[in-house]
């Protein structure tokens, strides 16, 4: 099965590892019987499904998440069941994936125009002229 994250973007389920261990929080009893965190890792690395550039900014937004093998690690807690944790743990890699995919657009570098570096020194020689107004009085021997 594959998994949807833009119209030209999917990834194989059978790149998702996916495994339970047990959980702190909330759950009485239940939290030391149960394993009900949900433990998803991704190879990025390893990955088919995806392109070279979205790999590497996907690499650069999972920050800690991501191991030295190029692996991500999304470990999800919420929630109390393993069902739950499992979509939470999917769907905020796929969310991951979808800020990855999106080009950064390139700042084109700009200079002001002549009547803006104008309106900046009058606004700097008023400003000035204010604190200068603030000033005690000089003196006069």
């Amino acid at each position: 099965m594959r998994l949807e994250i833009a119209p030209d973007l999917a990834i194989d389920d059978a790149e998702l590892e996916i495994s339970f261990i047990q959980s702190g929080g909330p759950g009485g009893q239940n939290v030391n019987k149960v394993a009900t965190a949900a433990q998803l890792r991704f190879d990025v690395r390893q990955s088919l499904s995806l392109p070279n550039e979205v790999k590497v900014r996907l690499q650069a937004l999972a920050g800690t998440r991501l191991t030295r093998d190029g692996v991500i690690v999304i470990t999800a807690r919420q929630h109390r069941t393993q069902d739950r944790n499992r979509q939470d743990a999917v769907a905020r890699l796929v969310d991951l994936i979808r800020r990855a995919s999106v080009r950064p657009i390139k700042r084109r570098a700009t200079k002001p125009s002549f009547g803006e570096r104008q309106r900046r020194l009058e606004a700097k020689t008023h400003r000035a002229g204010i604190k200068k107004a603030r000033a005690r009085p000089e003196k006069d021997d």
